[in-house]
């Protein structure tokens, strides 16, 4: 599975989150997915909305224009970023 998939104007994002890191960052990519690291802890949802913040600042759209689809409770999520295509989204993250 690739770590970025094309879903008609939305892009699906493979990504490996590291909560209660010392700092927000894109750490780069581990195996097949892209590694986040946020400050938050995983509690009510503060790691999710952390990477969805930082994902937005990262690739210059709205916090809300990413959401998480599948792995809310899970290190290893996949994430909806809507209005880029996978393209647009590899060159914003140099993947």
């Amino acid at each position: 599975m690739a770590m970025i998939q094309q879903q008609g104007d939305d892009c699906l994002l493979l990504l490996k989150v590291v909560p209660g890191s010392s700092r927000d960052a894109v750490a780069g990519v581990l195996g097949d997915r892209l590694k986040i690291k946020v400050a938050a802890a995983p509690e009510a949802g503060r790691a999710n909305a952390a990477v969805c913040e930082l994902l937005a600042r990262a690739l210059g759209i709205r916090p809300r224009d990413i959401s998480v689809e599948a792995g809310a409770t899970s290190p290893e999520k996949t994430v909806r970023v809507r209005g880029l295509t996978a393209g647009q989204l590899r060159a914003a993250l140099d993947l």
